[in-house]
């Protein structure tokens, strides 16, 4: 196109595109809502032929483009100026779509295509989903976007200043601390948002399924609670035992996060065990009481992103990083193993990346494959006696069997270590 098109003739043609879309979605806008507003599908697309027209006479001088975006943002004051008097409730999307149009018409010029379209598309997107966006501040509570700035702050600034080199024997590097802490929290805090999304629509199967992305302890307890008040034994049994099946998934994506090698070995096991979860808790569920897997779906209480907890973690990840090379020092692959296991009915997280962490030469793979299978296993057997405990009698019983069937089944996957 460029050897049979002047380059001028595309790039103008891209501006009349990107800009008419912007413009038709205001001419749409204005038309559906019958207010007072500022252009439509013909005046953006002058904004950008005019835009596009000084930076082609300005050159390597942008004087005189930069006049001409004082000019059209004076035109959109006067815009906004007058809807205000009209109505207390103005807005300044369409002023402000404007200015875009007009920055898009430089960047077209500037030959920054790929930039211009990703401007106007986005632009386009924001414009077009005004209800979507404004009732999504109707569901996420005030204290959870500070919760989710704090985090930013903590990941994208903070982290890459922290230091990404090993101290002391035990081999501690807080880069490698934190960015354990940021994808576990991330994992969690992305099941944790679909679940708010879908707060009153998913049912206890999905809440389940999710929930085992969030953490299938927490999961298995508020499960379990929710069946004394509500006893339906095979709903909250498989929904119990799905969720445990979603852990091992769960772990793998973590894993391979950090150790590729490591992942690979414990993926057959982990898949056996993950499908035996997922698919046997639905088939479970599916079973008499639970037809549609359906009932009010139990939502997480804590925000996996607090920074009280994300702190706590990187504590626990330490310390178990620690205990985890002394134990395999003086005790050897016996002790690691039977550290797996205690381990495994607490917070399991921690002790499986940092075996992960550890560096293979003094951490064989399979002996590290080994105590994570362990672990898993030992966490399926004390979320058997939560389930136990906190659930009515026939869904406690239920889930279990199945959770203890589900540990069973895990150390199959010792087979291919």
């Amino acid at each position: 196109m460029w050897t049979l098109i002047p380059k001028p003739a595309i790039q103008v043609g891209l501006v009349l595109l990107l800009s008419f879309l912007i413009g038709f979605e205001r001419e749409e806008r204005k038309q559906m809502e019958g207010a007072l507003m500022f252009g439509g599908v013909r005046t953006f697309p002058l904004i950008g032929l005019v835009s596009y027209s000084l930076a082609l006479v300005s050159g390597t001088d942008l004087l005189a483009w930069m006049l001409g975006f004082a000019v059209v943002g004076g035109f959109m004051l006067l815009s906004y100026q007058r809807k205000a008097t009209a109505a207390q409730d103005a807005g300044m999307t369409t002023e402000m779509s404007g200015l875009a149009t007009y920055l898009v018409a430089g960047l077209v010029y500037q030959e920054q295509y790929w930039m211009a379209a990703t401007i106007a598309v986005v632009a386009v997107l924001l414009l077009d989903l005004k209800k979507a966006l404004e009732g999504l501040t109707h569901r996420v509570a005030s204290g959870e976007i500070a919760t989710v700035a704090q985090f930013l702050v903590l990941t994208v600034v903070i982290l890459p200043i922290v230091p990404n080199h090993d101290f002391t024997r035990f081999g501690l590097n807080p880069f490698r601390t934190w960015l354990v802490v940021v994808a576990v929290s991330g994992v969690s805090f992305g099941s944790y948002v679909v679940q708010r999304l879908l707060e009153g629509r998913g049912g206890v199967m999905i809440s389940a399924l999710l929930g085992g992305a969030y953490s299938s302890t927490v999961t298995t307890v508020v499960l379990a609670r929710d069946a004394r008040r509500a006893p339906r034994p095979n709903l909250f049994a498989g929904s119990i035992l799905a969720a445990s099946g979603v852990m091992y998934a769960r772990f793998l994506v973590l894993i391979a996060f950090f150790n590729h090698a490591l992942a690979a070995t414990l993926l057959p096991g982990f898949a056996i065990s993950g499908l035996a979860g997922a698919l046997g808790g639905w088939f479970v569920a599916s079973r008499a009481d639970g037809p549609d897997g359906s009932g009010e779906a139990p939502q997480p209480k804590v925000n996996p992103l607090e920074l009280k907890a994300a702190l706590l973690f990187a504590i626990v990840f330490i310390a178990l990083l620690v205990l985890t090379t002394l134990v395999r020092e003086s005790l050897g692959r016996p002790g690691l193993y039977t550290l797996a296991g205690i381990v495994g009915v607490t917070d399991v997280d921690p002790f499986v990346l940092g075996v992960t962490q550890t560096h293979t030469a003094a951490l064989p793979l399979q002996v590290a494959a080994t105590a994570i299978i362990i672990a898993a296993s030992s966490n399926n057997l004390i979320k058997a006696l939560y389930a136990r405990s906190f659930a009515d009698p026939a869904t406690g019983r239920r889930a279990a069997v199945l959770l203890v069937g589900l540990a069973v089944v895990g150390l199959v996957g010792l087979v291919w270590v």
